[in-house]
C-alpha cells in the first residue's frame, strides 16, 4: 500500500515539474522572440534571463516581474505576455511601445500593478483588463487610447489606482467606477469625455484625489460628491458643467484643493465652503456665479491661492480678509465687488471692479521681488506710496489717484499707471511704465518738466488750437467718407464702410456684394446650428453668402464684448490683419464692430484646425507625410513674414496646432491675430504672457520680454507635434536624459501612417525634425530665426550616410545635422 502512494506522489511531482519546465520554457521562447532585449551581447544566455535588466523571477525561476524604463521601439504585442501566467507586475514606460494594448492582457490574472503610461499605444481600451481581478494600480496615461471607458474596469475590485488620463478616450463616465470601493486615485482628465458626472463616484469611500479637468462633461456636480470624506483634491476645471455648487461640498472636511475654474456654473457660494478649513487652493474662476464672497471664507486660514475671476460677484470684500495670514494670491478681478481697499499679498489681482479708499502706505512688510499687483479698473484715490517700488509689477490704470509720480516706482519692471489725475514730472527712469492719458484730469498732465518758464503763453496758445485743429481735420475726413459712400453705393450695396451710432461696419470688395443683412439671414442670426468652434474669445460661423460663397465668421460672445481684454484683442485682430497679406495667413474679409454685435469675416477654411485634424483618427490617416511637411513649410513662411518682411516686426505670440488652418487642398494659414504684437526695437516689449500652454517658450515663466524668438519656439512644437501626430510634452520634458535622446526618429513619427518610403519625402521630415528641435532650444539666442528656417527648406537636400530607421534624437540635435541643412544659429 504505501509503496502505491509513493508511486503515485512521484507520478504527481513528476508532473508538476514538467508542467513548470514546459512553463520556464515557454517563457524563454517569448523572451527570445519579443526583440526587447539584445541577444546579440556576447554575454547573453537565455538561462540567466532572471538576472536580466527589468527582469524578477520567484524560487522556482517563473517571470513575476517586468519593469523596464529604457528604450524598447517594439509594439507590445511582440512579446507573448499570455506565456507569462505567473506575472505580477508589468511597467514599460516612457516612449517604449507603440501599437495597441493586446486583449491577451487580461488572461495575467495574478497581476496587481499595471503600468504602460507615456507611450505611444493606439487603438481601445480592452475590455478584457476588467478580469485582473488582483489588480492594484493601472496607469496607461499619456498614450493615444481611443473609444471608451470600459464598464469592465468596475469589476477591478481591488484597485486603488486608476489613471487613463492625457488619452482620446470619449464617451461617458462608466457608473461602474463607483463600485471600486478601495479606489484612492481616479484620474481621468485630458480626455473627450461628455455627459454627466456619475453620482456612484460618492460611493468611492476611500478616494482622496478625484481629477475630471479637461473634457466636456456637463450637467451639475453631484451631491454625493459630499460623501468623500477623505478626498484632499477635487479638480473638474475646464468642463461644461452647469447649476450651483452643491452645500454637500462642505463635508470634504479633507480636501486641499478645490478645483473647478472654466465651467459655467452659477448661483451663490455656499455658505458650507468656510467648512473646509483645510484647504490650500480655491479656483473658482470663469464661472457664472454672483452674490456676495460669504463672510465665511475666514475661517480658510490654511488658504495660499484663491483665484474667484471672472465671475459676476457683487457687494464688498469681507472685511475680515485679513484673517487668512496664509494667503499669498488673490484673484478677484472682473467682478463687480466694492469695498475698501484689502491687505496686501504677493499676487493681488482686483482689477476691474468698484473698490475705494486709498492705496496703504504699509505694504512694504508684506512683499518680496515676486510680488505682482494689478487694480486697475477701480475707484481707488489718494497719492500713490512710495512703497509700492518694491513690487515687480503693477497696474493702476483707470482709477482716481492723485499726485506725483513717486521715484521708489524706477524699481519696478513693469508699470502701468494710466488714466488716473496725477501731475508734476515723469521721472526720467521709468522705460517701461506706460503712461497714457484721458481727459478726466487737466489736458497738460504728464506734460515733461522744464526748468524754463517763458513759454507759458505759447502752451496756452497751442492748448486752444490743438483742439480746434482736430475738431477740422475729424470734420474733413468725415465729408469724404460720406462723398465716397455716397458714390460706392450707387455701384455696390454691402461694400462699404457705415458709421452707425458711432460704430463701424466694414466689407471690402470680394467677389460680390456682402451685406449685414445677408450675413444675419445665412446664419439665422448666428444659431448655433451654423457653431463650427469656439476660440479664445468668440464662437465661429460657417455662413453661406446668397452668392453661394461660404465664409467664416468670428463673432464675440455678449458678455466678452463687455469685458475690454476680450474687446481689445477683438480689436487689435482687425488692425493686425488689415496691414499684411499673406498666402498662408488667414484672409480677413470685413468686420462689423458695434456695440450690440461684433464679429470678423474670414476666409473659409474646409478642414479645419491642425489640431482638429491630427486628433481625429480619420482625417490624420488622410494627413499624409508630403502634406504634413508642405502643411510645415507655410506655417514657416508665414512667421518669416510675420518677423523679417512687415513694416515693423510682427510677433503672433500664440502659435499652436488649434491657430492653424486648412483648406481642402491642405494648405496652411496661421490664425487668431488677438494677441499678436508689433515689436518697437527702441522699446523694452514687455508685455504680460499670453499663448497656449504647452506652446509658450520657457523664458517667458521669469521675463515679459517678448521677441520673434518666442515664436520661433512655438513653432518647433507645432512642427514636431505635427510629425508625431500628438503634442511632443513628454518628449520636451524628458529631452536632456539620455534614454530619450537614444530614442529613433521613426518612434516619435506618428505610429497610425507607415513610415515614409520615397526617398525625398524622408528626406524633408528628418530635415523638419532637425528644424524643430533647433527651435526648440532652451536659449533664445540659440534658435534659428524664421528666415533662416524657411530659407532652408528652399535649399537643395543633401544625402545622409545614417540609414533613416537609425537616426536618433541626439543626432536631430547635433550641431553636425543643424550644419548639414543650413540650420545656423543667428
Amino acid at each position: 500500500m504505501w509503496m502505491v502512494f509513493l508511486l503515485i506522489c512521484g507520478l504527481v511531482e513528476g508532473t508538476q515539474s514538467a508542467t513548470m519546465t514546459s512553463q520556464l520554457q515557454m517563457e524563454a521562447n517569448a523572451i527570445l522572440n519579443s526583440g526587447w532585449w539584445n541577444t546579440s551581447d556576447a554575454n547573453f544566455n537565455i538561462s540567466n534571463r532572471c538576472n536580466w535588466h527589468g527582469i524578477s523571477c520567484n524560487d522556482a525561476g517563473s517571470i513575476i516581474a517586468i519593469n523596464i524604463n529604457y528604450s524598447l521601439g517594439n509594439e507590445l504585442a511582440t512579446l507573448n505576455l499570455s506565456t507569462f501566467h505567473n506575472l505580477e507586475s508589468l511597467v514599460i514606460r516612457p516612449f517604449n511601445l507603440y501599437g495597441t494594448i493586446p486583449k491577451e492582457i487580461g488572461h495575467l490574472s495574478k497581476l496587481t500593478h499595471l503600468d504602460l503610461s507615456n507611450n505611444l499605444l493606439i487603438g481601445l481600451v480592452p475590455p478584457s483588463l476588467g478580469n485582473l481581478s488582483k489588480l492594484t494600480h493601472l496607469d496607461i496615461s499619456y498614450n493615444k487610447l481611443v473609444g471608451q471607458v470600459p464598464h469592465s474596469l468596475g469589476n477591478l475590485s481591488k484597485l486603488t489606482h486608476l489613471d487613463l488620463s492625457n488619452n482620446l478616450l470619449a464617451g461617458q463616465v462608466p457608473p461602474s467606477l463607483g463600485n471600486l470601493s478601495k479606489l484612492t486615485h481616479l484620474d481621468l482628465s485630458v480626455n473627450f469625455l461628455d455627459g454627466q458626472v456619475p453620482p456612484s463616484l460618492g460611493n468611492l469611500s476611500k478616494l482622496t484625489h478625484l481629477n475630471l479637468s479637461v473634457n466636456f462633461l456637463k450637467g451639475q456636480l453631484p451631491p454625493s460628491l459630499g460623501n468623500l470624506s477623505k478626498l484632499t483634491h477635487l479638480v473638474i476645471y475646464g468642463n461644461s458643467l452647469v447649476g450651483k455648487i452643491p452645500p454637500s461640498i462642505g463635508n470634504l472636511r479633507s480636501l486641499e484643493s478645490l478645483e473647478i475654474s472654466n465651467n459655467n456654473i452659477q448661483g451663490f457660494l455656499p455658505f458650507e465652503l468656510g467648512l473646509l478649513k483645510n484647504l490650500t487652493t480655491l479656483d473658482l474662476s470663469h464661472n457664472r456665479l454672483n452674490g456676495n464672497l460669504p463672510i465665511s471664507l475666514k475661517n480658510l486660514t490654511q488658504l495660499i491661492y484663491l483665484n474667484c475671476s471672472y465671475n459676476f460677484f457683487t457687494g464688498f470684500l469681507p472685511y475680515n480678509f485679513d484673517q487668512l495670514t496664509k494667503l499669498q494670491v488673490l484673484l478677484l478681478s472682473r467682478n463687480s465687488i466694492g469695498g475698501i481697499f484689502p491687505i496686501s499679498l504677493k499676487t493681488l489681482d482686483i482689477s476691474h471692479n468698484l473698490l475705494i479708499g486709498t492705496l496703504p502706505s504699509n505694504l512694504f512688510p508684506f512683499i518680496d521681488y515676486e510680488t505682482s499687483m494689478d487694480l486697475s479698473h477701480n475707484h481707488i484715490s489718494g497719492e500713490i506710496p512710495s512703497e509700492l517700488g518694491y513690487f515687480q509689477q503693477l497696474t493702476l490704470r483707470n482709477n482716481n489717484l492723485t499726485g506725483t509720480i513717486p521715484q521708489s516706482l524706477c524699481k519696478v519692471i513693469y508699470v502701468d499707471i494710466s488714466y488716473n489725475c496725477l501731475k508734476g514730472p515723469i521721472p526720467n527712469c521709468l522705460h517701461t511704465t506706460k503712461i497714457e492719458n484721458s481727459d478726466v484730469c487737466s489736458f497738460n498732465q504728464f506734460q515733461p518738466w522744464s526748468p524754463h518758464k517763458k513759454n507759458n503763453k505759447l502752451k496756452h496758445i497751442v492748448v486752444i488750437v490743438i483742439p480746434i485743429l482736430i475738431i477740422l481735420v475729424i470734420v474733413f475726413l468725415l465729408l469724404i467718407c460720406l462723398n465716397l459712400h455716397h458714390n460706392s453705393s450707387k455701384k455696390l450695396h454691402g461694400n462699404s464702410t457705415k458709421t452707425k451710432n458711432g460704430d463701424m461696419f466694414c466689407i471690402w470688395n470680394y467677389d460680390g456684394m456682402i451685406a449685414y443683412d445677408d450675413i444675419i439671414k445665412a446664419t439665422e442670426d448666428f444659431d448655433m446650428r451654423y457653431c463650427i468652434g469656439t476660440g479664445a474669445y468668440g464662437s465661429v460661423y460657417k455662413a453661406q453668402l446668397p452668392s453661394g460663397k461660404v465664409v467664416a465668421l468670428k463673432k464675440l460672445h455678449g458678455y466678452e464684448a463687455e469685458v475690454p481684454s476680450f474687446d481689445e484683442s477683438f480689436r487689435n485682430e482687425v488692425r493686425i490683419l488689415t496691414e499684411i497679406k499673406h498666402k498662408h495667413i488667414v484672409k480677413l474679409y470685413g468686420f462689423c464692430l458695434h456695440k450690440r454685435i461684433m464679429f470678423l469675416i474670414y476666409q473659409y477654411m474646409d478642414r479645419g484646425s491642425l489640431f482638429s485634424v491630427l486628433y481625429d483618427d480619420v482625417e490624420a490617416l488622410q494627413f499624409k507625410w508630403r502634406k504634413r511637411v508642405n502643411t510645415i513649410k507655410g506655417v514657416a513662411f508665414a512667421l518669416s513674414y510675420l518677423h523679417h518682411d512687415c513694416t515693423a516686426p510682427i510677433v503672433h505670440r500664440d502659435v499652436s496646432t488649434s491657430n492653424i488652418l486648412l483648406n481642402s487642398e491642405w494648405q496652411a494659414s496661421v490664425c487668431d491675430f488677438g494677441t499678436a504684437r508689433l515689436l518697437q526695437y527702441d522699446s523694452s516689449n514687455r508685455t504680460i504672457v499670453a499663448g497656449t500652454i504647452g506652446y509658450i517658450a520657457p523664458e517667458l515663466a521669469y521675463t515679459m520680454a517678448v521677441n520673434e524668438k518666442c515664436d520661433v519656439y512655438s513653432f518647433g512644437v507645432v512642427a514636431l507635434e505635427t510629425l508625431a501626430g500628438r503634442h511632443p510634452g513628454d518628449l520636451l520634458s524628458s529631452l536632456q536624459s539620455t534614454s530619450t535622446q537614444s530614442v529613433k526618429l521613426c518612434q516619435v513619427l506618428d505610429q497610425r501612417l507607415p513610415l515614409p518610403n520615397n526617398e525625398m519625402v524622408i528626406r524633408n521630415i528628418i530635415h523638419f525634425a532637425v528644424v524643430a528641435f533647433a527651435c526648440l532650444n532652451v536659449n533664445p539666442r540659440s534658435r534659428p530665426t524664421m528666415k533662416c528656417v524657411s530659407q532652408s527648406f528652399v535649399t537643395e537636400l543633401p544625402r545622409l550616410s545614417i540609414p533613416f530607421s537609425e537616426i536618433s534624437v541626439q543626432q536631430l540635435m547635433s550641431e553636425e545635422l543643424k550644419a548639414l541643412f543650413y540650420i545656423a544659429n543667428p
